[in-house]
């Protein structure tokens, strides 16, 4: 960073003796010379604009002789008020223009140095060990305030807030000026005197030999903040944004930004002071005044960009007047884009970007950076296109044409690097590129939603007058104007996703792609769709399709890439990542909102993974009738698996359509397994096969199934199980009885259907004599069988399916006939197809009982088992005369045991009862017996006056006395405010 900020011009020349203090006071230099005078110089008339002339030089306006007793070795003027304050003998106060002496602060004296805050009208002053705080008064006078001693003679003195910095032998101090604290900071070095440095933020800069040091008010370290000078600097001033220090050779100016780089050397030797102004800095040597006057901010902002020292121009741009706003904004932006194409070039890709919003460039400016990204077609007119208009402002500065010229010769150049350098540095640009678009893309977002709300409340609006226009009155030969509204920010949404979608998956970023397009984007679906293709990101694909609501397109790509998984030559990888759980994920969202397509696409899972896929229809509730529906179509093999599942996670069940369904395809699969048994001749009604036990468990468990459809399917000779099971359903108990016991030969399953009825109905005593029933048919099955004849007649008017037939058949070959009940069906129906063809009603040759021999055994193991759920009598009358009383024993010995326990019981709670009845008699007597004693002092509770020889009434309490007459009135009133109360309810 060396560049010209400063032009040094001789200003003063031959000033007779040597110069010994300098200053500069309303464009006019003030010279004091070792001959005590002071000679003023004003400046040549300016060229044009009120500028100061650079060919100098300064003209003698007047000279005044022996204004000190001694030449000054101090001087400073003050503009705010006038005043020229100068250090001789003591500090003297003159009065400018007219140098009038205003005052001389005599306590002064012998002070080598002195610091003026001209803000608060504050002098400190320097002399011997003492260091003086005075204070202007009135602007004629000074007041001292505080006196504070001090370790040796001050050296250099500053102001900073309330404190002032003290350079004393080789330390720096910091005082307070109102308490006089004093506080070490650092040493000055082992070469250098003390030298402090007041800058414009109140911050110092204090010198230890060649380096300049930044310290706070109270003389903390700044970080990162620190001059390196050439040599050690006799002293040093501030001119914003430069330090300008006077070396033994030279004049060095150096940036006050970290890294605080040089800017410039001006040869100028034996400079005995530096002076600080307004608009430039004095440079006097023995008989001679320079001033370095600073190069226009333009020009070393056009210096500094051409030599690549961009971010120094920036800092320069923020000092250009506010007037120049324009010119300063486009400077600004020519050199960010500038600074934006140098950074690109070199591979610094994320500064670029950040150079590039800077610049406000548009988006399109910079994609234009990247040729292989494929963009929509747009109307945008980007920033770039209108930079020319910056450019003619910033003409001055730089070219950007020129550097666009130039960057494109370097894309040109940078095709001849090898391929890895090129893949590189292609990755990193798109890693840049990403997180800029990922930075600006919540302010175009933005706009191109709200601009879609403006237009939707405006047709809206626009509608709502459309359809009020009928009622209004209609002129003539006009048409309502159509809006038509600018998508910008729409076009400008659709370039940043597109590319950002792009960018995203050529830095192997797809969580990142499918992140964005799970959110509100405007990709463009045809290039995204072609460029996912080509690079064979199918997820992000996926996602693609399914926020464009693409769910076909999306399922069959899914379908296949799950094909392609599982075939050989897939990869461990690729198999592992597309499997058919990812359908089944796909199609849950769908559920509610298409549940035909759901349907419609989930063969492949139905096939591959019914469990997961079932459980997909239950956990989304898709409508059971219409799933049941479309696996009875497409996927029969289903149907019994999904309603079993949907039977199993429904706590209420399922609608009694589906449990009749469920049923009726158990009954299929086990009438096509006991016609292939039969035909074999393997068949038993005690063999049981997993799907017939499924069906036993669902007549059992349910009792939504049509049991009169179901029974016409039943063949005649077989599954008498599944047929009692459903009568018992019917409440025909006694058929069902029958049929455990006289056809499957099965006591045990009768005893546990009677259990399961008498908790089922423990409260209805029609079914509290189920045992007995079963005990009817184990010792008198002949009248069990007129009984069920009985009552077979008026069911069958119910129940279609279940005739009344003849009751008595003749036996064949000489054998006595006898009654039997024969269980069939309401019509002469053959089987299903997949059961056997009798040709006759189900309940042709079903004897419920052959009328064969009692079962007297099974009927006592029932009595001692049951017994205190049977009526004991009533059993005791249906045994056979001749059963001995031995068999009876564990049937009797718990009834009678119980009968008697539980007439200990009664008698027991009668007697309590009857005690209870005498002590209540007891007490009534005793209450009776109260004794109440009138007197003539007796008085009526209600009318107060004496009960004498009246007939009187006694409350309950036995101590309320009150006449009779009195408590009979009272009664009465209290029976009429009742009535009253009840009619006002």
């Amino acid at each position: 960073m060396v560049h010209s900020a400063y032009d040094a011009v001789e200003l003063v020349s031959g000033v007779p003796g040597r110069i010994e203090a300098v200053a500069s006071h309303a464009g006019k230099l003030l010279v004091a010379a070792s001959d005590c005078s002071l000679r003023i110089y004003s400046a040549p008339p300016p060229a044009d604009g009120g500028e100061i002339r650079r060919d100098g030089p300064y003209a003698l306006e007047r000279q005044e002789q022996r204004l000190w007793r001694r030449a000054p070795s101090a001087m400073e003027a003050s503009a705010s008020r006038d005043l020229l304050l100068s250090l001789s003998e003591w500090v003297a106060l003159h009065r400018l223009p007219g140098l009038e002496t205003v005052a001389v602060v005599s306590k002064t004296k012998g002070a080598n140095v002195f610091a003026w805050d001209d803000r608060r009208g504050l002098l400190a002053a320097g002399r011997q060990k003492r260091l003086t705080v005075f204070r202007l008064d009135s602007g004629r006078e000074f007041v001292e305030v505080k006196e504070f001693s001090v370790p040796d003679i001050v050296k250099s003195m500053a102001w900073c807030g309330d404190n002032i910095c003290l350079g004393i032998r080789r330390d720096y101090m910091i005082i307070n000026s109102m308490t006089g604290a004093l506080t070490e900071v650092f040493s000055s070095g082992r070469i250098a005197p003390p030298l402090v440095v007041p800058l414009p933020t109140g911050e110092l800069l204090l010198g230890k030999d060649n380096i300049g040091v930044f310290v706070d008010q109270n003389g903390k370290l700044i970080q990162d903040g620190r001059i390196i000078w050439s040599d050690t600097p006799a002293s040093v001033v501030i001119h914003k944004p430069y330090a300008v220090a006077r070396l033994p050779r030279h004049v060095e100016i150096r940036s006050l930004r970290a890294p605080s780089a040089l800017v410039q050397t001006v040869v100028l030797r034996d400079v005995q002071k530096l002076v600080q102004t307004d608009n430039y800095i004095l440079a006097s040597l023995s008989n001679s005044v320079y001033g370095l006057l600073p190069v226009p901010i333009g020009a070393q902002i056009v210096q500094l960009t051409a030599s690549g020292e961009f971010e120094d121009a920036l800092a320069l741009c923020k000092l250009l007047p506010p007037e120049d706003s324009n010119l300063r904004a486009a400077k600004e932006s020519s050199i960010h884009m500038r600074y934006g194409h140098f950074l690109f070039d070199n591979g610094i890709y994320e500064e670029a970007m950040e150079q590039f919003s800077d610049a406000h460039v548009d988006i399109t400016y910079v994609l234009s950076l990247y040729p292989y990204l494929v963009l929509p077609q747009t109307h945008i007119i980007g920033e770039h296109d209108k930079l020319q208009d910056l450019q003619e402002l910033a003409r001055e500065s730089s070219d950007a044409t020129d550097e666009m010229e130039a960057y494109s010769l370097q894309l040109h150049d940078s095709d001849d690097k090898s391929p890895l350098e090129n893949k590189k540095m292609s990755h990193n640009a798109l890693i840049a590129l990403v997180k800029y678009l990922q930075k600006k893309r919540n302010g175009i977002i933005d706009r191109a939603t709200s601009e879609v709300t403006e237009e939707v409340v405006s047709g809206a609006v626009h509608h709502s007058l459309n359809l009020s226009e009928p009622y209004k009155a209609k002129k003539p030969n006009k048409k309502r104007p159509q809006t038509h509204r600018s998508s910008v920010a729409r076009e400008m949404a659709n370039v940043l996703d597109t590319s950002l979608l792009q960018a995203l998956v050529l830095t192997r970023q797809s969580p990142g792609a499918i992140e964005l397009l799970k959110g509100l984007n405007y990709c463009d679906l045809k290039i995204c769709e072609e460029f996912l293709k080509e690079k064979s990101d199918y997820m992000v694909l996926l996602e693609l399709y399914r926020s464009n609501d693409m769910h076909r397109e999306a399922l069959q790509l899914l379908n296949r890439l799950v094909e392609e998984s599982k075939s050989a030559m897939a990869n461990a990888d690729f198999s592992k990542k597309f499997n058919p759980q990812m359908i089944i994920e796909y199609l849950r969202p769908l559920c509610r909102s298409d549940p035909m397509l759901v349907l419609e696409s989930s063969l492949y899972v139905l096939e591959r993974n019914p469990s997961d896929t079932i459980e997909l229809f239950l956990s989304e509730n898709v409508p059971a009738d219409l799933v049941n529906s479309y696996l009875k179509q497409h996927a029969p093999n289903l149907q019994s698996t999904y309603l079993e599942l949907m039977l199993s996670m429904s706590e209420t069940g399922i609608n009694p359509n589906l449990q009749n369904e469920l049923v009726q395809l158990y009954l299929s699969e086990v009438l096509d397994w006991y016609k292939i048994l039969k035909d074999e001749g393997n068949w038993t009604d005690k063999t049981y096969s997993p799907t017939r036990n499924k069906l036993i468990s669902t007549l059992e468990s349910n009792s939504g199934y049509n049991t009169d459809t179901l029974l016409k399917r039943l063949p005649q000779d077989a599954l008498f199980e599944e047929r009692a099971i459903m009568y018992g359903k019917m409440n025909q108990h006694l058929r069902a009885l029958s049929l455990f016991v006289h056809k499957l030969h099965m006591p045990e399953r009768a005893v546990a259907y009677c259990d399961r009825v008498y908790e089922e109905g423990a409260q209805q005593p029609s079914k509290s004599n189920i045992y007995f029933n079963l005990l009817q048919i184990y010792l008198n099955p002949k009248k069990a069988e007129k009984e069920i004849e009985q009552k077979i007649i008026p069911m069958a008017s119910q129940y279609p399916g279940i005739q009344r037939v003849n009751s008595t058949n003749k036996l064949r070959g000489g054998r006595m006939g006898r009654k039997v009940v024969e269980i069939e069906g309401a019509e002469d129906t053959r089987f299903s197809p997949s059961g056997p063809d009798s040709g006759r009603s189900d309940g042709d040759g079903d004897d419920v009982s052959d009328g064969g021999p009692i079962m007297l055994n099974e009927a006592l193991e029932l009595l001692s088992q049951r017994w205190d759920r049977i009526n004991g009598a009533q059993a005791l009358r249906l045994l056979p005369r001749d059963t001995k009383l031995q068999d009876l024993v564990s049937f009797l010995e718990p009834l009678l045991r119980n009968s008697s326990e539980h007439r200990r019981n009664y008698m027991v709670i009668k007697n309590l009862i009857l005690r209870a009845n005498l002590q209540v008699k007891e007490d009534l007597y005793k209450r009776r017996q109260a004794v109440v004693k009138i007197d003539g002092d007796s008085m009526c509770s209600l009318c107060h006056k004496r009960i004498a020889n009246s007939a009187f009434a006694i409350y309950p309490n036995g101590q309320t006395l009150v006449h009779f007459v009195c408590f009979r009135e009272s009664q009465q009133i209290k029976a009429v405010r009742g009535a009253n109360s009840v009619k006002r309810r």
